[in-house]
């Protein structure tokens, strides 16, 4: 039977040092949400102060892909990377990321969890619904692929990514069963939105809601969601090995802030070892090059804006070569 992690593989990995890698810091995951809140209000007063078109739209990418941080940290908390206590695991995950980005860390867990469960086959639920969606038809030539990254910027994209979410649960939600449906009460997430539009009605702050959450939101978020959903487990990517089903992007400091918050983008790692929380993902990626299979089948991108852009670019000009870091 496939487990779709290391347990398929026999890698020469020390298990006690894995076994290290999965000891969770609390502290660490409640300092990086205390960070990312802190960037967006900054931005945000930093914006309303020094207002233009330029300082509007940095402040959107910046918003945005502070907004996909704290999304990356409720993806290590959906595999309760966070806090030992279950309940309170999910409680201030969705009270510092999930309910302002409007789903919650429960909605998120029954799709990912199967994702894991079913890597890259038609029991993915992630896999099988990005397959019938355009953007994530592959080959695309690298001037596709820009397009559709700058249709963000213009919200439409945004907007049909949402409509398409939202028919995702729709039909997830349609076909599960009677005892899944009770797990997740609508409650918490309904008084949340009740409290945070009064706070902002109260307060008179709908223009700043508006300009630095929504627009954020439906551009530059889905857009940076839809770059690292390509970059996981589409383009050029050849599916015979689970080393060479997902792929792992080295990044620069900069698009680590902007692209791949949270060391989001060692992803064969997680998928291997998705117990090891995200401030470990780097320890465990060295450690894993020591293995001489990792080494040589692992699908290992430099950038995201060379190295993937050239992974779509071979696509297009039916070129071939070695992706993989030695």
């Amino acid at each position: 039977m496939a487990h779709y992690d290391a347990r398929d593989l026999n890698l020469n990995v020390d298990s006690q040092k894995i076994k290290e890698l999965n000891k969770t810091k609390p502290y660490k995951h409640g300092l990086a949400i205390a960070f990312n809140w802190l960037v967006i209000i900054s931005c945000i007063y930093l914006c309303d102060l020094f207002f233009n078109p330029l300082t509007y739209i940095i402040a959107i990418i910046i918003i945005g892909a502070r907004m996909h941080a704290l999304a990356i940290l409720m993806h290590d908390a959906t595999h309760f990377r966070f806090l030992r206590n279950r309940k309170l695991n999910d409680l201030i995950t969705n009270v510092t990321s999930m309910y302002p980005l409007f789903t919650s860390i429960e909605k998120y867990r029954a799709n990912h969890l199967p994702h894991h469960k079913y890597l890259n086959t038609d029991d993915d639920p992630d896999w099988s619904a990005k397959l019938s969606k355009k953007e994530f038809k592959f080959p695309k030539s690298k001037k596709e692929f820009i397009i559709t990254i700058l249709l963000y910027f213009t919200i439409y994209q945004g907007v049909k990514d949402v409509v398409w979410i939202l028919k995702r649960i729709k039909t997830n939600e349609t076909n599960q069963s009677k005892k899944a449906k009770k797990v997740e009460s609508k409650i918490p997430s309904l008084a949340f939105i009740v409290l945070l539009f009064g706070v902002i009605t109260l307060f008179g702050l709908w223009k700043y809601y508006l300009l630095f959450w929504l627009v954020p939101f439906l551009s530059t978020l889905l857009m940076f969601q839809y770059i690292r959903s390509v970059s996981e487990h589409f383009g050029d990517l050849e599916y015979d090995h689970l080393l060479s089903g997902t792929r792992t992007v080295k990044v620069n400091f900069l698009e680590a802030f902007i692209f791949a918050p949270h060391n989001v983008s060692y992803h064969i790692e997680h998928h291997m070892y998705s117990t090891v929380p995200f401030y470990n993902l780097l320890k465990l990626h060295d450690l894993l090059m020591q293995d001489d299979e990792f080494r040589q089948k692992a699908h290992i991108t430099h950038g995201y804006l060379t190295g993937l852009l050239n992974d779509l670019g071979k696509l297009d000009s039916d070129d071939g070569g070695d992706h993989v870091e030695t």
